[in-house]
């Protein structure tokens, strides 16, 4: 495997690049810099370049896809321990994996106490987790993670690599589909593999107006972040087989060009992603009485207020509580929607919820179609009467 490419125009033949290779990769020819096999794709060697003489290119159908086999996920680490977005993506990858006699395997950055969470993992079913821990990987650097995980990608060569749809995911993804000049699918919602292996990536398009299947077909690996919370998590095996292994840190992949001059813990709020109990408001919530009466009926459940993206639009709601394909998915224990009609683009991002109740005066809403109890009424005579059964419980 060789993504490097010189522009003998630009390259002096310095030998810069030479000297910084963490894995003695790179020599001098007669003409030109050799690149041979142990090449980990760091990146340090382009970064080093004074006359930036060097690119990573992958072309068209110019890969073996047979060689690159596996599903790869990135495990992301939060306050210390793993997002659990990775226990989703490692019970996905698990799925598709048996589709196409695929190992799962994982990798993980951190500082120290990363190996400890990486042996979290294999009573998952994954069948080896390389851990990249150093003291430089303390706190999350882009450039720095991603010379870690394409280290990893290089060495191991997965088919594709799955990556949680977080904000460190979102920073990380790009910058390692680019530099392994492949495709990336962003915030897919369901994923599916083919027999000749090519990844089904499916994600809203068009404002979530259609529901767009994508592949990656003439480029390896093939990556896709995944949302969080549509998903199955992963199960526990009765008898795990997996391993950790500890990779190499060279000093180049924790050296970054980013300085930290200062880092605040933000407190950590809860989201509608992680509530077991929601009010969904929708547009039958006509004025500020019925939002207020919805509001009474999340506060009795002891449950989050969410909203429909026409509510937001309309300035009632805000994004963070929004559910839908433009806003967030939820699987929550139970959640009561008030007024919403339950178009695609909500109810496919709701209808994992283990208890769905639906109040709307129309007894063809799509909402109906989804839920568990159907309850065809006028909710503003539908919500104070269940919030007053629910505070003569609490009573009680």
């Amino acid at each position: 495997m060789n993504f490097i490419q010189f522009n003998p125009a630009r390259c002096d033949l310095c030998g810069k690049c030479i000297e910084r290779c963490p894995f003695g990769a790179l020599s001098m020819g007669e003409r030109s810099i050799q690149v041979a096999d142990s090449c980990r794709m760091c990146g340090v060697c382009v970064r080093s370049c004074p006359q930036r003489a060097i690119t990573f290119e992958q072309k068209a159908d110019a890969i073996d896809k047979s060689d690159w086999r596996d599903f790869l996920i990135y495990v992301e680490q939060e306050r210390g321990d793993i997002h659990p977005v990775a226990y989703e993506l490692i019970g996905e990858a698990r799925k598709l994996a048996a589709k196409v006699n695929y190992k799962v395997n994982c990798v993980i950055v951190g500082g120290p106490g990363t190996a400890e969470n990486a042996a979290k993992l294999l009573p998952y079913g994954v069948d080896e987790v390389f851990v990249y821990e150093d003291a430089g990987f303390e706190g999350f650097r882009a450039d720095c993670y991603a010379d870690a995980v394409a280290d990893c990608i290089a060495h191991i060569k997965p088919s594709s690599v799955l990556i949680g749809a977080t904000a460190l995911g979102r920073s990380l993804a790009p910058r390692l589909s680019t530099r392994f000049h492949t495709g990336l699918t962003a915030d897919c919602t369901s994923l599916d593999i083919q027999p000749n292996t090519d990844m089904v990536q499916i994600r809203p398009a068009f404002g979530g107006n259609i529901m767009a299947q994508i592949l990656i077909t003439h480029s390896r690996p093939q990556f896709a972040t995944v949302r969080y919370r549509v998903m199955d998590r992963a199960v526990r095996v009765s008898q795990p087989t997996g391993k950790v292994t500890l990779c190499q840190v060279s000093k180049d992949m924790t050296r970054s060009g980013i300085t930290v001059l200062a880092s605040t813990l933000i407190e950590k709020v809860k989201t509608i992603e992680e509530a077991e109990r929601i009010v969904a408001v929708g547009r039958g919530v006509r004025n500020e009485e019925g939002l207020e009466l919805c509001r009474q009926l999340a506060e009795a459940l002891g449950a989050q207020l969410a909203f429909s993206r026409p509510m937001v639009e309309q300035g009632i709601g805000d994004q963070l509580h929004q559910i839908g394909l433009s806003g967030h998915t939820v699987r929550p224990k139970l959640i009561i929607t008030c007024g919403v009609s339950g178009a695609i683009q909500f109810t496919s991002c709701m209808s994992g919820a283990e208890t769905i109740v639906a109040i709307n005066t129309d007894p063809n809403a799509q909402i109906f179609g989804v839920a568990s109890y159907c309850i065809v009424d006028d909710l503003y005579q539908v919500v104070p009467q269940l919030t007053q059964l629910l505070r003569n419980r609490k009573e009680d």
